[in-house]
């Protein structure tokens, strides 16, 4: 079956999580420094809509970050099995996608847009996950199956699929349909307008009712 095939509107390819523990752990701290790398940069939003990746036709993908030097994106690209690190000024930079440590993939991704003029320093911990192993010491995520990455891949694309037309339909303000790498979800959510109850540790409330916190984090 052909990848076109396997991404149509009427398959929903299988993969159960206990058959890619090891590489889907992995991953998840990989998009965690890729997300960092797009905080540290973007602009404050309500909801962290400026944290997020997105679902792109090769894989999982920031959208531009503003940088001093220019503009440039980040996409994890699971056909080519490549981070790519893409300019505004046209430079093109990528680190390989494959059986190595976190601690290489964290070393490799922060020297790439540097060798571009894009120097970025982020909080080099991993968040949402327990044990919390800062990145550069991490030996212990080492595992890259690229046919279940794209498996992956796969079934996001139809669950963002799915999503984006569950929001098509409603007049009310709604979020895109959101990758977070905090807890390797797709997130899309309606707004009622109602106030929302207070979340533990918040003290600042948006205009449309919904808290968030007042401190930021990358």
């Amino acid at each position: 079956m052909s990848v076109q095939d396997q991404t149509g509107k009427g398959s929903w390819p299988q993969l159960r999580v206990e058959d890619w523990q090891g590489t889907r752990d992995t991953v998840q701290l990989w998009t965690q420094i890729v997300g960092k790398v797009r905080t540290a940069h973007a602009p404050m939003l309500n909801h962290w809509w400026q944290v997020p990746l997105y679902v792109t036709p090769r894989g999982l993908a920031t959208h531009s970050i503003p940088h001093p030097s220019g503009p440039f994106d980040m996409e994890f690209d699971f056909f080519d099995h490549r981070l790519a690190i893409r300019s505004g000024n046209g430079s093109v930079a990528s680190v390989g996608l494959d059986a190595k440590s976190t601690s290489e993939f964290y070393a490799e991704t922060m020297a790439a847009p540097a060798g571009l003029g894009l120097e970025t320093t982020i909080r080099a911990v991993p968040v949402e996950v327990d044990p919390a192993i800062p990145f550069a010491e991490d030996s212990v995520h080492n595992s890259y199956d690229a046919a279940a990455v794209q498996l992956f891949w796969r079934q996001r694309v139809q669950a963002d699929r799915i999503l984006d037309t569950f929001r098509s339909s409603f007049r009310g303000k709604v979020r895109p349909v959101h990758h977070y790498w905090g807890t390797m979800d797709l997130a899309c959510t309606r707004f009622s307008g109602r106030a929302a109850p207070r979340h533990a540790g918040a003290h600042q409330t948006s205009r449309n009712g919904s808290w968030r916190r007042a401190t930021r984090t990358n």
